[in-house]
């Protein structure tokens, strides 16, 4: 075989090129199977057609077929790709390479040329080029994330719109920069930008929260990961960095766990209130009994200066045990506000022994106060509450000792002078410690709720809040002033009484224990608490009354069913049925029924609705009679 056969035989046998000859004008010479696959044409058919038969029309209008051959001719070669057509009108993509073909002596004798199909590769390549594109836009398109890649060294490579917005860097600014610059300073000494990316190339995968800054010097708190970018054979060719600012999110989960401590403390005050209200309650009808019998006893026993001093003292014990009880109702909010005119230098000196025992040995008192005080508006019981939370206060800012100096003085405002407060007069209490002192922080929230600055367990952050509701619904306002280091000052302003209340008069001399046509009226007193009923009882007999007694809502509802009554009487607090309900029983036999609701404490919005006369316990003879008289009309 000729070598000439060989080489018929090796173009003949190659189907994956196109593999032809072109005579000098361009005409095909020779066919390949290769071509004929491709281009879809037979050799018959072909042979002796111009090669521009194969490219596109707009190809053929711009001349790109005589261009190739000329270029080749001049150049030696030609290389193209390029749509091309096929017989039944259909475009490949092609990869053509055109050769000049010449005699020894150096004469064209025409053109080779071979032609590949690169319609798949070249789909691929647009796919994985669209891929690429997409990717880029889709990392370019997030706003949340900062995303971007570092070098191997840790320099920025590329910066999305996240990063930009989150950050604050322009690409120009940044690109090419160290990351650490995103890094606190703290974090830059302690090496953290480094051990990240060791992290990141040693474990395949880094992820932190911290404080990260801004272009402006701001700071964001940040969730940050780094993934390590590898070639196909492994090497480390940079970082991809992810970073999230979840500022909000931290702040909203700090709100919710100091929310849930809030509520946490909220129900310790619940509980340790209800606590104060039931010791309170039982300890006033202890009180009551006690008082009642001493007055009972006070009326009959003859009148012996020694027996008469024993009985006072033990009234004034009763008295001091009816203000720790008031106290601590006060403190339970069981205790609606009852403003009266207060004499407040008085009540400061009341309140010294509670004082003494709050602040301790190493603080001394001082007290500063003109001849003539105005006596203010406000609830006592409340008030000495405040005073002792304010007093508490400063006792904790003087942890080595020192003074506490209480001011009063009178003081005439006009609108806008003290924020909050109308134009008046009032009283001002002022606190004054020389203690730590506040910052101007701590200062603005220290009357918030709960808020507080001692440790746990030390303090429920609900003192000096109480303080500035108590005056807000007195008509006043605290106000507080404290530099660091120089001690605090709280100002309790108070309205100014108009007017002085009268004392309670004393027992008159002869009991109106009589209706209107000459008959004894008739009371029912209910109370289940024996001692109770039968002291209530010979107070209201010795008034005058005939007494019918009853230990509970059911026994007097039996009793308003069979005999007439003209006044009932009723404790609040009693098991199955509570006072109030009694009432509503009771009015449902005898609507015009005259009530007095006699207790502690009480659902005054439901009180109020039912208009129910009031007898605070532990009450004595003169209150009784006074309230007895009225709700008679007497």
């Amino acid at each position: 075989m000729s070598d000439d056969d060989r080489y018929r035989l090796l173009l003949e046998s190659i189907t994956d090129y196109a593999i032809y000859m072109l005579d000098p004008g361009g005409h095909v010479s020779s066919w390949n199977p290769g071509a004929q696959r491709f281009k879809g044409y037979d050799a018959a058919e072909i042979l002796g057609e111009h090669f521009s038969r194969f490219y596109t029309q707009d190809d053929k209008d711009s001349g790109l077929p005589e261009r190739a051959l000329r270029t080749a001719d001049a150049e030696g070669r030609f290389e193209n790709e390029g749509w091309r057509v096929r017989k039944d009108g259909s475009h490949f993509w092609a990869h053509v390479v055109i050769d000049p073909i010449r005699s020894p002596s150096g004469d064209l004798l025409g053109f080779a040329k071979i032609t590949r199909d690169l319609t798949e590769r070249r789909a691929t390549e647009e796919a994985l080029r669209k891929s690429q594109e997409q990717f880029r836009l889709l990392v370019q398109g997030v706003t949340d994330y900062a995303i971007y890649m570092l070098d191997p060294t840790g320099h920025v490579a590329s910066w999305n719109a996240g990063a930009r917005r989150i950050k604050g860097y322009a690409p120009a600014e940044i690109i090419g920069q160290h990351f650490s610059r995103f890094y606190t300073e703290e974090d830059r000494h302690d090496g953290l930008p480094s051990r990240a990316l060791a992290t990141a190339e040693r474990e395949g995968r880094f992820e932190h929260e911290g404080w990260r800054v801004r272009r402006d010097g701001t700071r964001f708190w940040a969730s940050v990961v780094v993934d390590p970018i590898r070639d196909d054979d492994g090497h480390l060719i940079g970082f991809a960095k992810v970073t999230r600012d979840i500022t909000e999110k931290r702040e909203a989960q700090r709100a919710l766990e100091e929310t849930q401590e809030e509520l946490l403390q909220a129900r310790k005050m619940e509980a340790l209130g209800q606590l104060a209200g039931g010791i309170a309650h039982d300890f006033n009808n202890l009180l009551m009994a006690i008082s009642s019998s001493l007055e009972l006893l006070q009326n009959r026993l003859p009148d012996e200066s020694r027996v008469t001093r024993l009985l006072e003292n033990a009234v004034q014990g009763v008295h001091r045990g009816a203000t720790l009880t008031s106290r601590l109702l006060a403190f339970s909010r069981r205790q609606p506000l009852e403003p009266q005119a207060v004499d407040l230098p008085a009540l400061i000196r009341g309140a010294g022994d509670l004082l003494r025992l709050s602040l301790g040995s190493d603080i001394s008192v001082e007290t500063q106060a003109p001849l003539s005080v105005p006596q203010a508006m406000v609830d006592p019981t409340q008030l000495e509450l405040a005073l002792l939370n304010v007093a508490a206060n400063a006792r904790d800012a003087m942890p080595q000792g020192g003074t506490l100096t209480i001011t009063l003085s009178s003081e005439e405002v006009s609108d806008g002078q003290v924020t909050g407060l109308k134009g008046g007069a009032y009283v001002r209490l002022s606190v004054s410690d020389t203690g730590e002192g506040m910052d101007e922080e701590t200062l603005g929230r220290a009357a918030d709720p709960f808020f507080t600055t001692k440790g746990p367990g030390k303090g429920t952050g609900l003192g000096l809040s109480l303080v500035h509701g108590l005056l807000e619904d007195s008509g006043g306002r605290l106000v507080l002033s404290s530099r660091k280091g120089e001690g605090t000052t709280a100002e309790l302003w108070l309205p100014a009484a108009q007017s002085q209340r009268l004392s309670k008069a004393g027992p008159a001399a002869g009991a109106e224990s009589e209706t209107g046509d000459g008959k004894t009226v008739t009371v029912l007193a209910v109370d289940d608490d024996a001692l109770i009923l039968m002291n209530t009882a010979l107070m209201l007999e010795d008034l005058g009354y005939c007494v019918i007694e009853a230990s509970g809502g059911a026994e007097a509802l039996k009793v308003l069913e069979k005999q007439h009554v003209d006044l009932l009487i009723t404790d609040q607090n009693m098991p199955r049925m509570v006072g109030t309900e009694l009432v509503k029983a009771a009015r449902q036999i005898r609507p015009d029924l005259p009530v007095i609701l006699a207790t502690g404490y009480a659902d005054l919005d439901e009180a109020s609705e039912l208009r129910l006369p009031k007898l605070d316990k532990p009450f004595g003879f003169n209150e009784l009679r006074s309230v007895v008289r009225d709700t008679l009309g007497q």
